[in-house]
């Protein structure tokens, strides 16, 4: 059975088409409306200004602000009584405290001085008479480096004769090398004892052996005894 419509007159055939064309009719109308701009005319519009000369108003003066007068001065005395100058007034002389060729300068004897006794501290590489370490008297004689070297011979013994590893730092694998400053007393006793080190075990045991230390003679500067500091490193190595 043939169909009675027309191919031809179907209207769906271009729908695409048509759809593109209206769609860039009403893209191209909203662009003019938005696009479209009005413009006053500038003769209408008055740019003068609007001044006001009306100057006549009576400006109100200002009133002037008195200050009052100062107030007056106190009257005199009505009666001067005038007294005769009978007493005598003596006069004070104060005399010159600068000295002159006539007077006599007297001698002053000979002041004594005396020497302040002052804790200082001389250090062991310089000091004239080295501290004795107990055992060293016998080298006394040989000049200050024998002293020294005797006194350093003494106590790295002192150390060796006196060490003992702490157990927990041994434990702990913990090894390193403590310095320790101390200070021959003026007396010969050891104080002033100061640690530093990797450890805290460490540096306690390094104190204990410093406290073992016997008394010295002390070291002496021109005759007096001082202080004297001195630092010893003290190693713990693990075998």
């Amino acid at each position: 059975m043939e169909p009675k419509k027309n191919p031809k007159a179907d209207i769906s055939r271009n729908t695409g088409l048509y759809f593109a064309i209206g769609l860039f009719a009403v893209m191209a109308l909203t662009y003019n409306v938005l696009e479209w701009k009005d413009y006053a005319d500038d003769n209408e519009y008055d740019i003068s200004q609007n001044i006001d000369d009306d100057l006549d108003e009576e400006v109100p003066m200002t009133e002037q602000i008195k200050t009052p007068p100062p107030p007056p001065p106190p009257a005199a005395p009505e009666i001067i009584e005038v007294v005769e100058d009978e007493e005598e007034v003596e006069e004070t002389v104060i005399e010159s405290t600068e000295s002159n060729e006539e007077e006599e300068v007297m001698e002053v004897d000979d002041v004594e001085v005396m020497e302040v006794d002052e804790d200082l501290d001389v250090p062991f590489s310089v000091i004239e008479d080295v501290p004795i370490f107990p055992g060293c008297e016998k080298e006394k004689g040989k000049g200050a480096n024998a002293m020294r070297a005797c006194f350093n011979k003494m106590i790295q013994k002192h150390v060796v004769k006196n060490f003992r590893y702490p157990e927990i730092a041994q434990e702990m694998g913990v090894q390193g090398k403590v310095y320790v400053n101390f200070v021959i007393q003026k007396d010969g006793s050891i104080g002033s004892v100061r640690m530093r080190g990797p450890d805290k075990n460490l540096e306690k045991e390094a104190a204990r052996i410093i406290s073992k230390l016997p008394r010295m003679t002390p070291g002496k500067q021109r005759g007096r005894a001082v202080r004297v500091p001195f630092s010893l490193p003290v190693t713990f190595r693990l075998q």
